[in-house]
């Protein structure tokens, strides 16, 4: 698939299932990342590969944050909290992190940090994969940034869902462009 046909068309896969993206396919995702838009080549960002046994003990941080907030979650919620990281075969998790730069600000290298996200949903997709940006409250949680070994100075930009496609996808819709775009 060429660039433009892959970000003409990507679009967010909910339904992921086994295999996870064999090493190759890694790989370009990887290094699609790492050219992202990135004032000042700060590179401010890191990637945390979670599969296998380590997507349950990410879902097992998840609910020690959510019981932290709300003790009394019925078993029913705790359990769709604690399956949450078990969706795909595999996340990516995008940390900003963040460097001290007198002319690039911190919203800059977030922004480089999200950009570089797109740049792997994008690169999912142009390989025939699945891949699915997930926030939520889990990515703004202390516990959950604690647990995952971030510093002070860094966040969570998002949880990357990925693996092979798995059922229905969304009809894409075309918007009207000139809802968007105009001349100045």
């Amino acid at each position: 698939m060429n660039a433009l046909d892959a970000l003409h068309s990507r679009i967010s896969v909910a339904f992921l299932t086994d295999p996870a993206p064999d090493e190759a396919a890694l790989v370009n995702i990887y290094k699609s990342a790492l050219r992202a838009a990135d004032h000042g080549r700060l590179r401010p960002w890191r990637f945390l590969v979670v599969k296998g046994p380590a997507r349950e003990r990410l879902g097992d941080l998840f609910l020690e944050a959510a019981l932290a907030d709300d003790a009394s979650l019925v078993a029913e919620k705790q359990d769709k909290i604690s399956r949450k990281p078990l969706r795909a075969p595999m996340l990516l998790v995008t940390v900003s992190s963040i460097k001290q730069h007198p002319k690039v600000p911190t919203i800059e290298q977030e922004f480089s940090a999200a950009a570089a996200t797109q740049n792997m949903l994008v690169a999912a997709h142009a390989q025939g994969l699945g891949a699915m940006w997930r926030t939520g409250s889990m990515a703004y949680h202390p516990m959950v940034m604690k647990g995952l070994g971030l510093t002070e100075h860094e966040k969570i930009i998002g949880f990357l869902y990925l693996g092979s496609i798995g059922g229905p996808t969304k009809t894409l819709v075309e918007p009207e462009l000139e809802q968007y775009f105009s001349e100045w």
